[in-house]
């Protein structure tokens, strides 16, 4: 595709450009994202999140008329809604052009949005072709129409190229299947073949040619132009010869009747068909994980109405604050949180985790689980694009849309290939005609079109992003949702992991051991004031702390002036008394004398304690002390990963003591406490300079510098939304194991990549010599353009089908 025709960029200042929102330039709400040296601004962390994973998506459009790329905002010739999209063009001329054949439609058939799997900023409403590989589009959902649309054409065509290729090959070749000679006027064969094989090339292989012709208006030229020229020329010659036989020059015919290639050309079509419509049945399995998660939401919920009459309603249906009851054994339709009964849930769909979860009063329930024996009320609190699974299905479709790094090569192949491969083609045509046996022109043009034919490069193409496809679908049945291809590359080769201690390698729920009061407050109180602060809060210690008050009847009020600093503490105004609450460190650094108070941190820290220093006008008023129980899974995985050859480092802004402990009996040799926010990213930063391929797990706000400085970053589900937002994997049970998973998936997709295209590689090595009739001089043998089509099909089909393998590995 050739390069934008206009790139300025001045026109998203102050834009969103994912969603055209305004936004303020100088500090955007969801952050800004650097782009080829240019800053662009975001209104929400999920926009800046879609904009980083494929920024040309959002930046660049595809003039439909002529195949330039142009700047989306800034098209030189403006731009045209046509149903429900906006497309964009290079000048005035293709856009009246454009007008003259697409005018607006009252009622678009589609809202739809499909896209290239291979060239992912390719977009448009409905089905059809990339305007630069000419693969066909597939849905941007994933949701396949059964039969449908290019698949559905395309088997149309395919069974009326077959009933009439079937009977051009017995005519072709009868004198070798049967085992007398039949006997036919002369010219009448060819002139008979030519009305069978007439309506196969130019009706069944009619998406061919158009998507050839596209290819050289777009002025990028793919296997569909190699297909087109191979298939037009074989037919051309056929014709010449059978119309005017006498034309073509001497020696042709070797003093019989001029040989005519009508099977050739029908026969290509028909086995290109045939590839073409096994690869789009693959290409619809690499989604199967998608539609089997979405499969989970059930089609019907049981409401419960307020006078307590239950009935069932269509899921569509349910609002956010209703009450559904939840049967044994029934599928939970939505997010939400029990609010009457007990059970225990199957999450194992979603987590990868096979151990049923207990539920009380106040637990949440996810969407797509299953419950077990008991019945449950459950209140609604997501629906629609909000729950947990449809984030889980829009992260898995956004994944699969980007491109990794490995791929440049086979991209940078693929962009010299096809202009090698018609060089290749001229220069097998001409030493046949040159160098050849009689008759010279029909040997030069079979074996010219063999080559065409066979060297086409989707297999090269469809290598990588096949892989990546299958993958992301599978990880997220194991509950690892992988953002983009780039992390799933880089993941084999991590050799360091920093992990963040609360939440990844303890719970992330701990729970209120001791307050300890000093003289002028009660413990209630004292939880009074500081759970009130913290109430707004989503770190696991101010849960904590907010849930032990609520458990003592405590009743909280509105803090004013609330200053929150991660991985320190909070600071504000209750009930008209300055309180501040967090770390010893931060409640000095605010100003206050807490020699008093440092007998009782001491203590509590030296038995592993999480200490809260509560400050009250200056004065300290209490400590509060917490533990946060061992993840029992974090030895095993620990041991685990350094096997693969993994170094664990624990990275903690809680104190030393407390730290020390948890790397004791998790067997971790190296951990760092005591650090701020900065210092964990300054850390991250300290071991890439030390060589290390770094990944970094977390959850909490405070983790998210840290999170986007390393290499591979990893948020667990549970944690913080601007966390989930920072980090490249997501886990949803949120431990090492899925560090696990994540790394086993990567090594097995990056074994995958390079067999991919090791087999376009080597196919093509060794196909293009064998088409262009290097055996010839030897053993004299030719390959056949029809066989050539039935390989290249093979080529393409067999590299979908080892990347669907992908779905058996064992995470």
């Amino acid at each position: 595709m050739k390069p934008a025709k206009d790139q300025s960029w001045e026109h998203w200042r102050g834009v969103d450009p994912v969603c055209g929102m305004k936004v303020d330039p100088s500090e955007p709400k969801g952050g800004s994202a650097l782009w080829n040296g240019v800053t662009f601004g975001f209104c929400s962390a999920r926009c800046r999140e879609r904009f980083v994973a494929s920024p040309e998506t959002f930046l660049f459009a595809t003039d439909p008329v002529c195949g330039m790329r142009v700047t989306r905002g800034n098209a030189p010739g403006g731009s045209v809604k046509h149903e429900g999209q906006e497309f964009w063009f290079c000048s005035r001329h293709c856009r009246d052009r454009f007008l003259a054949k697409a005018p607006v439609s009252e009622s678009p058939a589609t809202t739809e949005e499909y896209t290239c799997p291979m060239h992912p900023e390719v977009r448009q409403i409905g089905p059809g072709s990339c305007p630069v590989c000419g693969m066909a589009l597939e849905p941007v959902s994933g949701a396949w129409e059964e039969g449908g649309g290019e698949l559905r054409d395309l088997q149309k065509r395919l069974a009326v190229g077959t009933v009439l290729t079937i009977p051009v090959l017995a005519l072709a070749m009868g004198s070798m299947l049967l085992p007398f000679q039949l006997s036919w006027p002369p010219g009448a064969q060819h002139w008979l073949e030519l009305v069978l094989a007439t309506p196969v090339v130019w009706y069944s292989g009619w998406p061919f040619f158009e998507r050839a012709w596209r290819s050289v208006l777009a002025r990028s030229p793919n296997m569909f132009t190699l297909i087109g020229l191979g298939v037009f020329t074989a037919w051309a010659y056929s014709v010449v010869a059978t119309w005017w036989p006498g034309i073509l020059p001497a020696g042709v015919g070797h003093g019989a009747e001029v040989p005519v290639y009508f099977e050739a050309a029908a026969g290509i079509v028909v086995l290109v068909l045939v590839g073409q419509v096994l690869e789009l049945r693959a290409r619809k399995r690499t989604g199967a994980a998608l539609r089997g998660l979405l499969s989970l939401i059930p089609a019907v919920a049981v409401r419960v109405e307020a006078d307590g009459r239950e009935h069932e309603i269509p899921v569509s249906e349910v609002r956010r604050g209703d009450v559904l009851r939840i049967r044994p054994g029934a599928k939970i339709p939505l997010d939400g949180v029990v609010i009457e009964g007990a059970t225990v849930v199957d999450e194992s769909m979603l987590t990868g985790e096979s151990v049923p979860v207990p539920k009380q009063i106040g637990a949440p329930l996810i969407g797509g689980t299953v419950n077990g024996s008991g019945s449950i009320l459950m209140r609604v609190e997501r629906v629609g694009e909000d729950t947990v699974l449809a984030q889980i299905v829009r992260l898995v479709r956004e994944a699969q849309r980007t491109r990794a790094p490995i791929q440049r090569l086979a991209d940078q192949v693929a962009g010299v290939f096809v202009v090698g491969v018609l060089a290749i083609a001229g220069v097998t045509f001409a030493a046949w005609l040159w160098f050849g046996p009689e008759p010279r022109v029909a040997y030069a043009m079979v074996n010219a079109v063999a080559v065409l034919i066979i060297a086409c490069p989707c297999a090269l193409g469809l290598a990588t992003p096949m892989s990546i496809m299958v993958a992301t679908g599978r990880g997220a049945q194991a509950g690892v949702l992988v953002k983009n291809a780039e992390a799933l590359e880089v993941l084999e080769r991590v050799d360091l992991l920093l992990a963040d201690k609360t939440g990844t390698l303890t719970l992330g729920k701990p729970e209120v051991q001791e307050v300890h009061c000093f003289d002028h407050l009660s413990a209630d109180e004292l939880l009074a004031l500081v759970a009130s602060l913290e109430q707004a809060s989503e770190h696991p210690v101010a849960k904590a702390i907010v849930e032990a008050a609520r458990q003592r009847g405590v009743s909280l009020t509105t803090p004013a002036e609330v200053e929150v600093e991660p991985g320190g503490g909070v600071s504000g105004v209750v009930s008209g008394k300055r309180v501040v609450a967090g770390s010893p460190a931060f409640a000095q650094h605010k100003g206050s004398e807490i020699a008093s108070a440092g007998e009782v941190v001491s203590r509590l820290q030296e038995n592993g304690a999480t200490v809260v220093l509560v400050i009250v006008d200056r004065v300290p008023a209490g400590v509060i002390g917490l533990l946060d129980p061992v993840r029992e899974s974090a030895q095993e995985t620990v041991r685990e990963l350094s096997a693969e050859g993994i170094q664990v480092v624990m990275l903690t802004g809680d104190h030393r003591r407390a730290a020390e402990l948890v790397a004791q009996r998790l067997g971790i040799r190296e951990f760092i406490a005591e650090v701020s926010p900065v210092e964990k990213a300054g850390w991250v930063d300290e071991y890439r300079r030390r060589g290390h391929i770094v990944a970094m797990i977390g959850d909490g706000v405070n983790d998210a510098p840290a999170l986007a400085r390393a290499h591979v970053s990893f948020a667990v589900a549970s944690g913080t939304d601007i966390a989930m937002a920072s980090a490249s994997v997501t886990l949803l049970h949120g431990d090492l194991r899925g560090v696990l998973r994540a790394r086993r998936l990567s090594r097995a997709t990056m074994r995958n990549v390079r067999e991919n295209l090791f087999l376009a590689f080597f196919y093509n090595a060794l196909a293009i010599p064998i088409a262009a009739g290097a055996l010839y001089p030897v053993w004299g043998l030719l390959l056949n353009p029809m066989i050539a089509a039935a390989a290249m099909s093979f080529s393409s089909v067999s590299v979908i089908g080892n990347a669907l393998r992908l779905y058996r590995v064992r995470l």
